[in-house]
């Protein structure tokens, strides 16, 4: 039996840190959407119990340390499970980027490998599981637009974010996500933004009041060290975008756009300026729909 799976990439509409628990979670509040930006893998069912994974980019690690394979010797685990897969990736979503790209490629192994093998588990059990091994991997099995709180695992589905184009850029630097929270912990957090506010212009699919309200704590951080953050939202906003922020982490900024023709203006303009490698011109996507 072969199974072929799409992995989505998300990006935080906000991104708010409330606390930390004594493990050294930190408490959050995000609102996460998906974006048409996806990883593609393929599953193959084996009989020798040996999890085989192979990726189109040396960047991916295909040995035990890949989240893919973490989740796969997980189910074995859990569930007695002797069979083996056979796994190949695809991948397309920036790496180190604060997508989720590593969380969303678990959470497809999860899906897929409960098809597979036959476990029967339903989304809330797969997101029981995931939690110990990735705190983004529940939200990338249930996906659409959420709320996240707690570390990230407690999940409530708000309404669709209202349509729009998004051109979602990477620069060729990659960032640790510790070290971001580590900086974080060492300041005091000025502004907080209104996920609430955020949550409530969704529902009423108010698009300017939702990027009026968007934010992300953890921009100050990253962008304090690496400039291109800046200018490359300084170029999406000049060139359109209602708002542009930063996603996760970072150092991925997008922009959000009400005018396709401004999208693909502004798009055009991050190809020009050569401050970035990896640049997409989507939109955003419910992929249980």
């Amino acid at each position: 039996m072969k199974l072929e799976k799409n992995a989505f990439a998300k990006i935080n509409l906000g991104l708010d840190v409330t606390g930390k628990r004594d493990d050294g979670y930190h408490i959050v509040r995000m609102i996460m959407q998906n974006v048409n930006i996806y990883d593609t893998l393929t599953f193959e069912d084996n009989d020798t119990g040996k999890i085989i994974l192979t990726a189109n980019s040396p960047k991916i690690p295909t040995d035990e340390s890949n989240l893919i394979c973490k989740v796969a010797r997980q189910l074995q685990k859990e569930f007695g499970i002797t069979r083996g897969a056979n796994i190949d990736l695809v991948k397309r979503i920036p790496v180190a980027a604060g997508m989720a790209g590593g969380s969303t490629d678990g959470a497809a192994a999860y899906v897929a490998l409960n098809e597979l093998w036959n476990l029967g588990l339903d989304k809330k059990k797969m997101c029981e599981l995931a939690v110990s091994l990735g705190a983004d991997i529940p939200y990338c099995i249930m996906g659409g637009t959420a709320l996240a709180e707690g570390i990230g695992e407690e999940l409530t589905t708000i309404p669709d974010m209202p349509d729009c184009q998004l051109v979602v850029v990477k620069p060729d630097i990659d960032v640790s996500t510790g070290w971001v929270y580590k900086e974080l912990d060492s300041k005091e957090i000025e502004n907080h933004p209104d996920i609430d506010g955020i949550r409530k212009a969704i529902e009423q699919g108010n698009l300017k009041e939702m990027c009026s309200l968007m934010g992300n704590v953890l921009e100050p951080v990253t962008a304090s060290k690496y400039e291109v953050i800046g200018k490359l939202e300084a170029l999406l906003t000049e060139n359109g975008a209602v708002k542009a922020i930063m996603t996760g982490s970072g150092p991925t900024v997008f922009g959000v756009f009400d005018d396709g023709g401004n999208a693909k203006k502004a798009y055009n303009a991050i190809c020009r300026s050569n401050l970035a490698l990896q640049i997409f011109l989507t939109e955003p996507i419910n992929p249980n729909k």
